[in-house]
C-alpha cells in the first residue's frame, strides 16, 4: 500500500501544482484503503508525506509552493495498516531536470539495491552501509548524508537497529534472516553538509545543491534481501506521466 500510495503520487505530479495538493490526494488515498498516515503527528510532524524539492533532502513541509519545470521531489510515505507499518520514498524529475542532477537520482537510485543485495543474514548492518557509501561516493564522488539514517520498520515507525548509510565491512549489529528495515540512501549531488530550517524538521543541503532519496521497506533475506516495497508500478505511472522525466532510471529498472 505505500508503493501504491507513492503511484497515486507519479499520477499527480506536473507543474504548477502546490505540493500541499499532493499531501491532501495521498492522505485521501491512504484513508481510502483502510490505512493511517504514519508520519502525521509522528512526533508533532503535521502532514501525511514528507515533501522534498530540490536542495531539501528530506522531512520537508508541503506547502504553497507551486512545482516547476526542472524541479525534483522527494516523496517519502508511511502507510500504518494491520498493526504495521510500511516506509518508502521516490525521488520523482520534473520535465527539463539538469542531465547531472539525473545522473544524481540514478545512481542514489541504483545504491538502493546495492545496499539491499548485502541485507542478509549473518551480515552485518555496516555491511550495508559500505555498499551505499562506496557505490555513491567512492565510484561516483556524491555527498552522503551522515546525520539521518535508514532504520528497522515493523510495528513501530522507527525501531533498531539504525541503518546508517556510511559505514565499514563487518561493523554493527549482526543481521538475522526475518528483520525488517527501512533502507533510504540520501545523496547530495554537492558536500554531505546539511543544516536543520528554524521548523525544526526541513534538512537541506549546506551548499544549496540537489539531494536525492530512494527508500524500500527490506526483508533480510538468507542470501539476499527482498524490498517489499517496489517501484515497478511507480516507475510505470512515471513513464505514463509525459509531465516527468523518467529517462533516468534506466540502470536501476531492472532491479524495481
Amino acid at each position: 500500500m505505500v508503493s501504491a500510495t507513492l503511484t497515486e503520487v507519479a499520477k499527480f505530479l506536473k507543474p504548477g501544482i502546490k505540493t500541499i495538493s499532493i499531501d491532501t490526494m495521498a492522505e485521501a488515498f491512504i484513508r481510502d484503503n483502510g490505512g493511517v498516515p504514519s508520519f502525521k503527528g509522528y512526533h508533532g510532524f503535521p502532514y501525511s508525506l514528507c515533501i522534498s524539492v530540490n536542495e531539501v533532502v528530506v522531512h520537508g513541509f508541503p506547502s504553497d509552493y507551486e512545482l516547476k519545470d526542472g524541479d525534483i521531489i522527494s516523496v517519502d510515505c508511511g502507510f500504518y495498516k494491520n498493526g504495521y507499518h510500511g516506509d518508502s520514498a521516490y525521488t520523482f524529475a520534473i520535465g527539463n531536470v539538469k542531465p547531472e542532477v539525473l545522473r544524481l537520482l540514478q545512481v542514489t537510485k541504483q545504491s538502493l539495491y546495492q545496499g539491499i543485495e548485502q541485507a542478509r543474514d549473518h551480515n552485518r548492518v555496516g555491511d550495508i552501509s559500505y555498499a551505499v557509501e562506496h557505490y555513491t561516493n567512492k565510484l561516483h564522488g556524491y555527498g552522503v548524508v551522515r546525520e539521518l539514517v535508514g532504520h528497522g520498520v515493523g510495528k513501530d515507525l522507527h525501531e533498531d537497529p539504525q541503518v546508517p548509510n556510511n559505514g565499514r565491512r563487518g561493523d554493527g549489529k549482526k543481521l538475522k534472516e526475518g528483520m525488517v528495515l527501512a533502507i533510504e540512501p540520501m545523496i547530495n549531488l554537492g558536500t554531505r553538509e546539511v543544516k536543520t530550517l528554524q521548523d525544526g524538521w526541513t534538512v537541506v543541503t549546506r551548499d544549496g545543491k540537489a539531494s536525492a532519496h530512494f527508500e524500500h521497506t527490506t526483508a533480510v533475506g538468507r542470501n539476499k534481501g527482498e524490498h517489499l516495497s517496489s517501484f515497478a508500478a511507480i516507475e510505470a505511472a512515471e513513464t505514463a506521466n509525459g509531465e516527468l522525466n523518467s529517462s533516468y532510471y534506466s540502470l536501476a529498472v531492472a532491479n524495481s
